[in-house]
């Protein structure tokens, strides 16, 4: 029996094709994900030239890009073994730099460098502490090779002072020295490297166009003011649409899950005298953040089950 088994298990393994069969295979040694900001979002150009680069590398898969125009963002989500995600990761850090000129760009998201922030995320037959010398290696390879200045964030960090994406991003990297790479770049800016968890990239909408109202509730639902745990959240105007926005990352989904920050906002939306328009999903969701019935009451827009990361 067990001889069969092994050899209808071989015979479906070849039925795939050759790439899911190389990132099947490269699963037992690990899988790990890596979810890079660029910071572009209107040149369609740029935007093709970073994904064959982080498609040109065999055993990655993309799995999704969103791109915004008012964020003047776009941001990649790719799986595969650690040192072909680490190798793509560093392409695509590359062709960011030779595209981008961080002095001209312009949007709404904070930013910091033409590649914003590459995380490392490990999903399957690596632990976190096993990333860690991968995002190491790339930090180093871009600060050394690319001569961008590199801060480790989240679990790669080597200070207190950079555990924290957003003390970072907000001065943190006009004041202290990076881990790699030079004190500035003035043509790529700085970029935050490191392992963290799952997180969700979470904006929801308001039904006005009014920005005090939007930095308001951000402010009441966010960790760092008193809000909800494991909550992070600005309030941003998309001029695309005339619409206030809560953009918001979900640092741990168990903690507070998306229908427990969209119920907060909805009852400080009412409060303040508006609703909510919808929400939207940056990259994917892991499937037990989702209740039966959430993506209708949540609102959430161009969701499809390839937004669910477990599908993939």
């Amino acid at each position: 029996m067990d001889q069969n088994k092994d050899s209808r298990s071989a015979r479906n393994l070849y039925r795939l094709t050759p790439t899911a069969r190389r990132l099947l295979t490269a699963t037992t040694r690990g899988l790990i994900e890596c979810v890079p900001n660029f910071s572009v979002g209107r040149d369609q150009e740029t935007i093709e030239a970073i994904k064959q680069s982080i498609a040109a590398i065999p055993t990655v898969k993309i799995l999704h890009q969103t791109s915004d125009q008012d964020h003047n963002r776009t941001v990649f989500t790719f799986i595969g073994p650690p040192q072909a995600v680490t190798d793509a990761a560093f392409q695509a850090i590359k062709t960011a730099a030779e595209h981008i000129d961080i002095t001209k760009h312009q949007g709404v998201h904070p930013f910091m460098g033409v590649t914003d922030v590459c995380p490392l995320i490990p999903l399957k037959n690596i632990s976190a502490k096993e990333c860690l010398p991968y995002a190491d290696q790339l930090a180093k390879r871009v600060g050394t090779e690319l001569q961008i200045p590199v801060f480790l964030y989240e679990q790669s960090a080597t200070r207190p002072e950079t555990i924290n994406l957003a003390h970072i991003r907000h001065g943190g990297y006009r004041t202290l020295p990076p881990d790699y790479g030079p004190p500035s770049n003035s043509h790529a800016g700085s970029i935050a490297i490191g392992v963290r968890d799952l997180l969700i990239a979470f904006n929801v909408n308001l039904n006005t166009n009014d920005l005090k109202i939007a930095k308001k509730i951000a402010k009441s639902i966010r960790e760092k003011d008193g809000g909800l745990a494991k909550v992070k959240a600005i309030g941003l105007y998309l001029a695309t649409t005339d619409t206030a926005q809560i953009s918001m990352n979900l640092t741990d989904y168990r903690i507070t899950p998306p229908h427990t920050v969209y119920q907060a906002i909805e009852k400080l939306a009412q409060q303040l005298g508006t609703s909510i328009k919808e929400s939207e999903l940056i990259g994917l969701i892991p499937q037990p953040a989702l209740r039966k019935g959430d993506v209708e009451y949540l609102k959430l827009k161009d969701f499809s089950a390839e937004r669910i990361l477990d599908n993939h």
